[in-house]
């Protein structure tokens, strides 16, 4: 009976934080889309003038089209390329859902943040409630994952193993197909969808598992590359797995 509340519990906690996570996206979303999209036509009217009077601008209206140039990038709003890319939304459901999980992993990579009065505050509360619900679902996780362990070294002592190398070996087991599951082979995918380097992809991988999150690296965000569509959804899982992962290795 213990068991199966337990199943429960965990079934609802993991429910609950997926709830969460997709309901603080959608409201980012909303939040944040109409004022995005102005950005994007104000730079998209801002390159439009530039390249009509480029020929005769003084050096005083260069300065300020360098100084408008870098804001507009520095907000996410890179005008390159032609007007289809205003309606490519940085904040479609995909991006908002792995910006929600950066938040409440506390990686905050920084390339992708509200700008409303509206989706600043909400992100306080979002935080505020997400970071604690996330450090209990990756406990819960990493738990569910040491029962795995105890069951594997339950079968070593039975084989007539002893119980200090069984520790060394599950604790190298798991360590060893972490690094495997949750670096090397995300590294290799990266390399084919972003086009880095392995080690770039290595680089990228540690410094967001370890929830550093500098933001010199992101994936999804290079203007001109076509991923396919849920791709930001999917490395948000693996975040969230990957750090299940670190958290069970402190547990072990």
């Amino acid at each position: 009976k213990a068991m199966c509340s337990g199943k429960l519990q965990t079934g609802l906690l993991v429910a609950g934080y997926f709830v969460y996570l997709l309901v603080g996206a959608a409201v980012f979303q909303v939040l944040e889309r109409t004022t995005e999209k102005q950005e994007k036509m104000a730079a998209a009217q801002m390159k439009e003038a530039f390249l009509q009077n480029f020929t005769h601008l003084t050096v005083a209206e260069m300065e300020q089209f360098m100084k408008n140039l870098t804001e507009a990038i520095q907000n996410g709003v890179y005008p390159v390329g032609n007007e289809s890319q205003i309606e490519d939304s940085s904040w479609d459901f995909s991006n908002s859902f792995f910006f929600a999980g950066t938040v409440v992993s506390t990686i905050g990579y920084g390339t992708l943040r509200p700008k409303t009065a509206g989706g600043q505050i909400f992100c306080v509360f979002f935080a505020l409630f997400g970071i604690p619900l996330n450090i209990v679902f990756l406990h819960r996780v990493s738990k569910m994952l040491s029962l795995l362990c105890k069951k594997l070294g339950k079968f070593l002592h039975e084989k007539g193993m002893r119980k200090k190398k069984i520790k060394v070996l599950t604790l190298l087991f798991f360590l060893a197909t972490g690094i495997l599951v949750f670096l090397c082979l995300p590294s290799v995918f990266f390399q084919i969808t972003e086009g880095w380097s392995y080690s770039e992809g290595i680089y990228f991988a540690f410094i967001t598992l370890s929830t550093i999150g500098f933001g010199d690296y992101v994936v999804g965000k290079q203007p001109g590359r076509n991923y396919f569509s849920y791709y930001r959804m999917l490395v948000a899982i693996w975040i969230l797995f990957g750090l299940a992962w670190i958290a069970l290795l402190f547990n072990l």
